[in-house]
């Protein structure tokens, strides 16, 4: 039996809140800052490493130690929300941000970097889900929450990508340093607003942390995305690769198996045994596995193939990012409150799996208004129509005392999923190039044409298989989605009565 305590706001009354909205605006300023420092540092990293000396071996650690301790630790983070309560946690993970961020930005050496960048994600698995878990308990009310959702859909998908719009603009005009500095004006703006906005009930008196699930389940995902960022340099055969992914996968096997013996789970089992809610975790990794490998090969193609200066590049994603915020908010909003959440998610997938169909035809001359444009726009119309409904389904008819590990698992499933993706098609991306430069180089004064063409040959392979995820996601989504989404508490046990609530 819980009670809330003097001087807190029910979180019952949260839907009739007069300052919802301007909560909304704090929350997804959050949220958005958490997605995009996973690439805002992409477009700036080559100057990064020239002034800092990094080695093109290490230079993937700026990128990879910040989805590494972001992926892993989210479930834990989720958990500590509920246990100490989600605005504490919210505003705990804000500062702490933001000070990694101006010891990232102020950093005199490579390991300096990669410790900051550690930092960022350790807070940012702190915040990102205990604000999901705010705004789906600020909004009760089903037209409502499909607007915030909405939103923070919005945020969520193009937030990569305004990253990416960033980094080029920041690095062009001041320097590579500002990826890391722009946090701390935008967490203090959250941090004020947060205490000034946000309301929450205290975490609950008898809730226990569950250590041994922390260490299981946090240390099986860190092995798992370690082994396929480290696939990268060192192949898939490589025997420390494939320990990595074995201990992984081991580790992760016991979590699964201690959740359904502890007695207070860091992921309790009812919340992913509900098929609408796995659904919707699958949906979201599947979707992030090319959406996020997508956007490091953009990157890449228009620089080195294309000749892009890093602001045109930042700005050559404009157009995704548009099309994320339109299906987000202006399509699946409207349509959701109508409609069943799998007649927008399996569209959505198909759609973004039609915008990676065209780039599977990429040339070393391709035109971007003819070519990458129009793939552009199709893949982000169909992730805003994707992950707004992914996440108000994953999210809907949670307990309150589990909203803040579900929340944590719709982030784990789409970090861990642009980790996976990132390492696992860079990975068949480089193989493949290296193979056609192998069969096809026979005149040495043709290198450079051939080496280039083999490049751009291996991200269409690449993006032949993120079309395959994709295609799978929408049919995953198709046959574990129900037509109307779960609308029951995730944890029917111990109700409290009407009079303590």
């Amino acid at each position: 039996m819980t009670s809330t305590r003097s001087g807190e706001r029910d979180e019952s009354d949260e839907g009739h809140d007069p300052h919802r909205w301007w909560a909304l605006v704090v929350i997804a300023l959050a949220q958005l800052m958490v997605v995009l420092d996973a690439t805002i540092v992409t477009i700036a990293l080559p100057s990064a490493q020239r002034e800092l000396h990094i080695s093109n071996g290490n230079r993937q650690w700026v990128i990879t130690a910040y989805t590494l301790a972001f992926g892993g630790l989210l479930l834990l983070g989720g958990r500590v929300a509920d246990f100490v309560g989600r605005k504490r946690t919210f505003i705990i993970g804000l500062i702490g941000f933001a000070i990694a961020s101006g010891a990232g930005g102020a950093a005199q050496s490579s390991w300096m970097l990669f410790g900051a960048r550690a930092l960022q994600g350790l807070f940012a698995a702190l915040l990102a889900p205990s604000a999901l878990s705010l705004l789906s308990t600020t909004f009760s009310d089903p037209a409502e929450r499909a607007k915030a959702f909405g939103v923070y859909s919005a945020l969520a998908g193009s937030g990569a990508a305004i990253g990416l719009m960033g980094g080029g603009l920041l690095t062009d005009f001041l320097s590579w340093r500002w990826c890391l500095y722009v946090n701390i004006p935008i967490a203090v703006i959250a941090v004020i607003g947060a205490m000034l906005l946000l309301h929450d009930r205290p975490g609950h008196e008898e809730a226990r942390l569950d250590v041994p699930g922390a260490l299981l389940g946090c240390g099986g995902l860190v092995a798992v995305v370690y082994g396929f960022s480290e696939a990268e340099s060192r192949g898939w055969s490589s025997s420390f690769v494939l320990a990595l992914l074995a201990a992984g996968v081991a580790l992760l096997v016991c979590f699964v198996w201690w959740q359904t013996k502890a007695r207070h789970p860091l992921l309790p089992p009812h919340i992913i045994r509900e098929r609408n809610r796995a659904g919707s975790f699958l949906a979201m990794g599947m979707a992030t596995i090319g959406l996020f490998g997508l956007f490091l090969f953009l990157t890449y193609y228009m620089q080195n193939i294309l000749g892009y200066s890093p602001l045109r590049t930042g700005l050559a994603f404009l157009p995704i990012t548009g099309a994320i915020i339109l299906g987000s908010t202006q399509i699946s909003a409207r349509l959701l409150p109508h409609t069943a959440p799998r007649n927008l998610m399996v569209p959505g997938m198909v759609l973004a799996a039609g915008g990676l169909l065209i780039l599977t035809q990429l040339t070393v001359q391709a035109d971007y208004v003819t070519h990458l444009l129009p793939a552009m726009l199709l893949l982000g119309l169909g992730i805003g129509l994707t992950f707004m409904p992914v996440m108000a389904t994953a999210t809907a008819g949670v307990a309150p005392r589990d909203s803040g590990v579900t929340s944590a698992t719709v982030n784990t499933a789409q970090q861990v999923g642009g980790s996976i993706g990132t390492s696992l098609l860079n990975t068949i991306a480089t193989s493949t190039a290296a193979s056609y430069v192998a069969s096809r180089l026979r005149d040495p004064a043709q290198r450079v044409a051939v080496e280039r063409a083999g490049v751009v040959h291996g991200y269409a392979t690449a993006i032949w298989w993120a079309v395959v995820i994709m295609l799978i996601g929408a049919l995953v989504a198709g046959l574990l989605v129900t037509g109307d989404g779960p609308q029951q508490p995730a944890a029917p046990e111990r109700r409290a009565p009407e009079s303590v609530r």
